[in-house]
């Protein structure tokens, strides 16, 4: 019975060790919510792991209202670098917290800090074996008096796309398929997408919300679909692993 127990104990952590694990480092937009039987707000990794099979392990470590310069100061990006292993994947989407330009703790230069952060995330992944992803920021629902979905991530999206070219990283521009997303919905039903409720439409709110940025379940849904669906027809050698385990 003894040897059983140990067989089987043996053969659980060489099951567990061999999966792949898929980290995913960024904001609000893409992290874990409380309380997410209430809570009407999820980040679109929240809603990750169904796509894949049980050999790929997503760890959401993205947190509400980090940029780069704040995921790395409050060492959040040391404690996955020591975790990381050959064949790990990382998912990088900052940009969101990057502009804030009243907040020294968070803001960084989009041309400077925020492109040698994006670097070092790249460098250290690859260190360990790990292959680093790139995703630019989400598009917020921004749609102006005429109906034209109007920017606001200045040039941070920008310099992800830049850093993705000259390292070679694997890239997925969310920003462009979430503003094709935010228009195909258009500027009523879009806010589908986001958190839109009049005080007592939900239980969670005892006030109106009005919230163009974070995403229902619907929006965090349909920026998952994207991004699998990118991962999918995307030809980099690198994502095959993650290509063979997507359900």
């Amino acid at each position: 019975m003894k040897k059983y127990i140990l067989l089987t104990l043996l053969v659980t952590s060489v099951a567990f060790a061999q999966k792949t694990t898929l980290y995913c480092i960024g904001d609000s937009t893409m992290a874990n919510k409380k309380d997410p039987e209430k809570n009407p707000e999820y980040g679109w990794a929240q809603v990750l792991q169904p796509y894949f099979t049980d050999n790929i392990l997503v760890v959401n470590k993205a947190v509400n209202g980090r940029s780069t310069k704040s995921f790395i100061a409050e060492k959040r990006w040391d404690s996955i670098y020591g975790q990381l292993k050959k064949g790990d994947y990382v998912f990088i989407e900052f940009g969101h917290n990057d502009q804030k330009i009243e907040d020294p703790a968070r803001y960084t230069n989009p041309h400077t800090a925020y492109r040698y952060n994006l670097i070092k995330f790249v460098k250290e992944s690859r260190e360990k074996g790990a292959i680093p992803i790139l995703l630019t920021s989400i598009a917020r629902r921004n749609f102006n008096e005429k109906g034209v979905l109007v920017p606001t991530h200045g040039d941070y999206p920008l310099e992800t796309r830049l850093v993705a070219q000259e390292y070679q990283v694997p890239f997925i521009d969310l920003e462009y398929y979430t503003e094709l997303l935010e228009q195909s919905y258009g500027p009523e039903n879009s806010k589908k997408l986001h958190l839109h409720f009049k005080a007592g439409e939900n239980l969670y709110y005892d006030k109106d919300k009005a919230d163009d940025t974070h995403l229902s379940l619907l929006g965090a849904t349909k920026i998952a679909e994207l991004v699998i669906s990118q991962i999918k027809s995307s030809s980099d050698k690198s994502l095959q692993q993650l290509q063979k385990n997507i359900r």
